[in-house]
């Protein structure tokens, strides 16, 4: 056990070093150590979901490493990581390097009295448990971590058949890339010419002597825009048609950039990969559908299903067919594999979207406080996920689990999740169906 946490330990490292440091130099050996305890400890936890359905180890052994796991897990969540996002936000400000230590304790009591009041809307609370016990921690994490997961499942349950489905490509020709070319070096060509016309005219000044005498004052700028010498160009005006016409080149040159991505994707689609994706982007479009149907069935009559999915459908199956079959012995097998391609896919899908996101938001200054936020965001993620992949669990699997954490409200997680995914995924096909209109106009007003 300890050998694969090590082993998780220094994927963490080499995914920071490699990845999301590669640009930048490691000055806080503390944020890489941070990360990499967290993200070897999240993975731990899925481990031990693996291990609960092959029945590795006996049940004391797994029980106690639920516990350590989940005590270090939430130690780092709730005290270590948010402490030190306040020190480096606060050593990042000149005016408070003398009490940085202070400031962070206070942003740390402030998030802490944030996050404890998060409780108060949700049905989360039992008066059986202390202050700083599992259950009352785990609750709370958990509500930050199910929506996080809600609304990324939203999103990549509408995005992912955008994406891959050729569908929703446009249909862009070789003549309509080279005209866009053209107007766009057309329009360089402009600019360069006025830029050159500029010139010329402050060298006409200079050499009259003009930049030297030039008016001061508030009457001496007025005269200045409102007068001309003879001869002399209008430089404020030709000025704001440079303005004008390299904020166009910009528009175009990511229209430029646009097509050809597109056409790109038209003819990667044409591949035999292309096909096989296309394919899959009609399954996820159907999977997309269903997934928002049930949400709704969820939430409109307040149901949480008893039975994990695999072992249901098996008995629908068998039911339907009238065949003798192995229920309890296939779903145990069935549910090992179908919660493998769970974690492998929320890990790799996880670290993506965190390599995207720091690579698009992060500096020299902020990419430490950076990192430790998606090290938070990995760690509730991950939490929530052993929440949520308890009920795809059949329940002589879920025991251990479920005295680990205690007395939560998981039927409550599961009816938020299917709030969450149900806004998020509207709000997707909303905003996706915006912008695939808004594309071929945009491209006509160029």
């Amino acid at each position: 056990m300890e050998l694969f946490c090590v082993l998780f330990f220094g994927f963490g490292w080499l995914f920071f070093m490699r990845k999301l440091f590669k640009d930048y130099e490691v000055r806080q050996y503390v944020v890489q150590v941070i990360f990499s305890v967290t993200f070897a400890f999240s993975c731990t936890m899925f481990e031990l979901i693996i291990f609960e359905i092959l029945g590795v180890l006996n049940s004391s052994s797994r029980y106690f490493h639920w516990k350590l796991n989940l005590c270090v897990i939430l130690l780092i969540l709730v005290f270590m990581v948010p402490f030190y996002i306040g020190y480096f936000v606060v050593s990042n400000i000149r005016l408070l390097h003398r009490q940085k230590l202070l400031f962070a304790c206070v942003l740390w009591l402030t998030f802490m009295y944030f996050f404890w009041k998060l409780g108060d809307p949700f049905p989360i609370l039992s008066p059986k448990h202390g202050i700083l016990s599992i259950e009352q921690l785990i609750s709370r994490v958990g509500v930050i971590g199910v929506t996080l997961m809600a609304l990324l499942s939203g999103f990549g349950a509408v995005n992912c058949p955008y994406t891959y489905m050729s569908y929703f490509l446009r249909n862009v020709t070789d003549a309509d890339i080279l005209a866009l070319e053209r107007r766009l070096l057309q329009t360089m060509d402009m600019i360069v010419s006025k830029k050159k016309r500029i010139a010329v005219a402050h060298r006409t000044m200079f050499q009259r002597g003009e930049v030297h005498n030039k008016p001061t004052g508030f009457w001496g700028m007025i005269k200045s825009v409102t007068t001309s010498v003879p001869g002399s160009e209008n430089l404020s005006l030709i000025q704001q048609e440079v303005d004008a016409l390299e904020e166009l080149s910009r528009q175009l040159f990511l229209e430029t950039a646009d097509l050809h991505a597109t056409k790109e994707r038209i003819e990667y689609s044409k591949t035999f990969q292309g096909k096989y994706f296309n394919f899959m982007g009609y399954f996820f479009s159907i999977y997309c559908v269903w997934k928002i149907f049930m949400a709704t069935i969820n939430i409109v009559f307040d149901r949480v299903g008893k039975t994990d999915p695999v072992t249901r459908g098996i008995e629908i199956t068998v039911n339907y067919l009238g065949i003798q079959f192995d229920v309890k012995f296939w779903s145990q097998h069935i549910s090992f594999i179908l919660v493998g391609i769970i974690i492998v896919t929320s890990i790799r899908g996880l670290l993506i979207t965190l390599t995207k996101f720091f690579y698009a938001i992060s500096s020299s200054k902020s990419s430490n406080v950076i990192v430790l936020l998606l090290a938070q965001i990995m760690g509730m993620y991950f939490v929530s996920s052993v929440l949520l992949i308890r009920m795809s669990m059949p329940p002589e699997y879920r025991t251990i689990i479920t005295e680990v954490l205690g007395e939560l409200q998981f039927n409550f997680y599961h009816r938020w999740f299917d709030v969450i995914f149900l806004v998020s995924a509207l709000s997707s096909i909303l905003f996706l169906y915006l912008a695939h209109k808004q594309a071929p106009e945009k491209h006509m007003a160029l």
